[in-house]
């Protein structure tokens, strides 16, 4: 017979984590250095014109302990996605933690487009997104994020997500975004002053010299059914923020943005419906 441990005594199993690191840099439109290691994977897509990068999280999700980060460098025009929404799971011991980093030189642009994420009940993330702008260099960033999958029922009752943007021009913040999410605010249900019962929101931000003048075709390509949204312009930014019952309109919504400000550029492979 075996004897059976004392849960109060016996030694904890040490859970696998997963760490995972890609990076690729672009000079004069073409790669001149990638790494990659662990589950962080970079695919390099044969496309016509502007390159593309396709970052990929092979663990499948993050959970407690988990380490995962991406980074780009151009000095030309670059285009930056994620193969999938990356989705972070149950934590009950630490939160996950994601790092990107992007760095744009010269008269470069950066498309930084990743898919959503979606968080689970009980996730505990924490993310830090940095752009790196030379001062004749310009991006385009989407975030967006799901709280649970509508489809399969699932209901987000408690969290932990804390997720800081920012971009830097030549070594200054010109856009920074601390967000905090927790269960407490969801508690707070449709009267909770940050998401007022919504499940799927995002932020895009255009940051170039001249970005208020993007800000009439942003506000038209706003009005998907079951979106809420509004953007403003100012000094060299246009921001644009929405919030939707379910991840689909949103995505959508997404789409339709994405065209309106990349002068009618079909989205990466890897977005299209």
């Amino acid at each position: 017979m075996f004897d059976t441990p004392d849960p109060e005594t016996a030694p904890q199993a040490q859970m696998q984590r997963a760490h995972g690191e890609a990076a690729a840099r672009f000079r004069d439109g073409r790669l001149s250095g990638l790494r990659q290691q662990g589950c962080g994977k970079a695919l390099l897509p044969r496309v016509r014109g502007v390159p593309e990068v396709v970052f990929l999280n092979t663990a499948g999700g993050l959970t407690s302990g988990d380490r995962l980060s991406y980074a780009t460098e151009t000095d030309t025009r670059l285009i930056a996605t994620t193969q999938a929404a990356e989705r972070a799971y149950r934590a009950d011991h630490g939160p996950a933690r994601v790092t990107v980093r992007h760095e744009v030189h010269g008269a470069g642009w950066l498309d930084w487009l990743p898919q959503e994420t979606i968080l689970f009940d009980r996730a505990d993330l924490e993310r830090e997104t940095v752009i790196s702008l030379s001062p004749e260099a310009g991006c385009l960033m989407i975030e967006a994020v799901i709280l649970g999958r509508a489809a399969m029922g699932e209901t987000v009752k408690t969290l932990n997500f804390r997720d800081t943007r920012r971009i830097e021009r030549a070594g200054k913040p010109v856009f920074l975004e601390p967000f905090r999410l927790s269960g407490e605010t969801l508690a707070r249900g449709p009267r909770g002053a940050v998401l007022r019962g919504a499940r799927a929101f995002a932020t895009l931000v255009l940051c170039t010299r001249g970005a208020e003048d993007a800000l009439p075709a942003a506000r038209a390509a706003l009005g998907h059914e079951g979106v809420e949204g509004a953007a403003s312009a100012f000094d060299g930014k246009c921001v644009v923020r929405m919030l939707a019952a379910d991840g689909w309109p949103l995505r959508r919504q997404i789409l339709a943005l994405m065209t309106a400000l990349r002068q009618g550029a079909a989205p990466p492979r890897v977005w299209q419906l």
